[in-house]
């Protein structure tokens, strides 16, 4: 079906059951659930999937090992139950990872190897490894490029890693095969309950940001999944003179992650810091065949499409880096920075507390209108966060309860017989990401023809065809990873990708803007 077909049918269908709004993994996640039981369901983005966080991750799917060492037992034995449920249902873009904590002082080792044991025994069957005690020549052998300067040993324990981005893509691509309509750049103007209705609806005005064009679409519930964007929705949806305007659920804060070459650390484990000179954690992770450095937890009021790094906040990882690696990463050593707003759920009780003190987990609110607000929470937990949605819009009324539990089980289109070998996630990227659809890629002209970083003209030509990709940043940023590997290298393949993408008659490649973007996805005063 082509664009200008989806947003017809759209047109066409006389009521959904269940409007979504937003194409997060939250938003996705809810609209696969809703679809797998069987309702009427259409997914509006206003911009691209996963365009916003949901692709601005530390690329883990994890328990949350400091949030045991703050005693939230029960978000982590969900948590580790729903990792153990995304590694199985799309073992093509997630994968176990092993992690070392390297131990400079003679208590850490057993400190934090009893916290790691403890955390083993919540994970049970859905367990990855045992954790080990390290040696200290074992450490160095795991982590090569560790600062082995007082080094006594480490603690070695398993998480999982993910392809953040490309996992929300094909939650949507699952989620039409189940009969729902997504959309993305498709941005809601208006949004009006009808209450006088039997049942009630809600009437939703669609912007079609490719080409201005405007469309109706109706709904029995509409489910708000915006992420740091959920107030402006709920706002949107009170009634000029009727309505309060609603208490304000997001305080965002921002977390900065720098990408650098795999040679500072070239080994297959990743690192983790569990408290630097500020109480933050600092991971150096690999993936995709560079090295992730992060994460920063910086409040901000601002909530912008494309977020920058503070210089404080590259101060802070760069320097980090530096003391527990043997080789100093310096501001011409980053590849690409990327940063992601997280939707911190804020109580008045806690909204001047700063963002440590705010809640991660998930909070659905339902106002008198009738729209469900759904934020927080992590991507590790959006099937969990998907059913917790549906069964308040079934307690409120808002649409007929249904049996659940499908999408534990639905394996995601393209997801590989579980005897199949896997390429790990920290090598470079291949058309093993496509699963059991890279024979459809293979079918696509230009297969032999690469563009740079292993992307080649028959994936461009199938990102158009298959996968809803409408400009180059949704082709270079996420269908490929490009622009988060090497933004410099990405912008030197932007103008290749551009042409093919014109041929296929794409609406909007952009290539001006993708351009210009990269530059922000690079220190300061850096030239591309």
């Amino acid at each position: 079906m082509t664009r200008a077909e989806l947003l017809q049918s759209l047109a066409q269908q006389a009521v959904f059951d269940l409007v979504v709004v937003g194409g997060g993994a939250t938003g996705l996640g809810v609209a696969l659930d809703a679809a797998l039981r069987g309702f009427s369901v259409a997914l509006l983005e206003s911009q691209d999937f996963a365009g916003g966080t949901s692709s601005r991750s530390t690329k883990l799917l994890h328990g949350g090992v400091r949030y045991l060492a703050q005693g939230n037992v029960a978000l982590v034995r969900e948590a580790l139950a729903e990792r153990a449920t995304v590694l199985r249902i799309a073992p093509h873009l997630a994968q176990p990872l092993p992690f070392v904590m390297p131990s400079y002082g003679w208590w850490q080792t057993p400190f934090y190897g009893a916290g790691l044991k403890l955390y083993d025994l919540m994970a049970g069957r859905a367990g990855l490894g045992r954790t080990a005690f390290l040696s200290r020549a074992e450490t160095l052998a795991a982590l090569p490029g560790v600062n082995p300067q007082g080094l006594r040993g480490g603690v070695r324990y398993w998480d999982g890693q993910f392809d953040d981005a490309r996992l929300a893509l094909t939650l949507a691509l699952t989620a039409e095969a189940a009969g729902a309509r997504v959309v993305n750049y498709a941005q809601v103007t208006g949004i009006q309950r009808q209450p006088d209705a039997s049942p009630a609806l809600t009437e939703l005005e669609v912007r079609d940001v490719l080409t201005g064009d405007l469309h109706r679409v109706r709904a029995r519930c509409v489910v708000n999944a915006t992420g740091v964007w959920v107030d402006d929705l709920r706002a949107k949806a009170c009634r000029v003179g009727q309505d309060p305007l609603p208490e304000r659920m997001v305080s965002p804060s921002q977390g900065v992650h720098v990408v650098v070459d795999r040679e500072f650390m070239p080994g297959d484990h990743a690192l983790l810091v569990p408290k630097t000179r500020d109480g933050r954690v600092l991971f150096a992770v690999p993936w995709l065949g560079k090295l992730i450095l992060g994460t920063t937890d910086t409040p901000r009021q601002d909530l912008p499409r494309e977020p920058q790094a503070f210089s404080e906040e590259l101060d802070f990882i760069l320097g980090e880096a530096g003391r527990v690696l043997s080789r100093p990463v310096r501001t011409e050593d980053i590849r690409s920075i990327w940063v992601g707003l997280r939707p911190l759920v804020a109580p008045p009780s806690t909204a001047e507390g700063g963002t440590k003190v705010l809640s991660r987990e998930h909070t659905i609110v339902v106002d008198g209108n009738g729209l469900v607000t759904v934020t927080g929470g992590k991507w590790t937990t959006y099937r969990a966060m998907a059913e917790d949605v549906l069964q308040r819009c079934f307690a409120s009324a808002l649409l007929p309860a249904r049996a659940g539990g499908l999408s534990e089980r639905h394996t995601l289109v393209g997801a590989p017989d579980a005897r199949t070998h896997a390429t790990p996630l920290h090598q470079m990227p291949g058309p093993h990401i496509y699963g059991t659809r890279a024979h459809q890629v293979a079918r696509c002209p230009g297969v032999s023809r690469e563009l740079g970083m292993g992307l080649t003209e028959a994936m461009v030509r199938y990102a158009v065809r298959c996968e809803h990709a409408h400009t180059v940043e949704d082709v270079l940023a996420r269908r490929w990873r490009a622009l988060f590997l090497d933004a410099r290298r990405a912008a030197r393949m932007a103008p290749a990708v551009a042409a093919i993408m014109e041929d296929e008659r794409c609406t909007a490649p952009a290539l001006a803007y993708f351009e210009a973007l990269c530059a922000h996805y690079l220190p300061a005063a850096t030239h591309l």
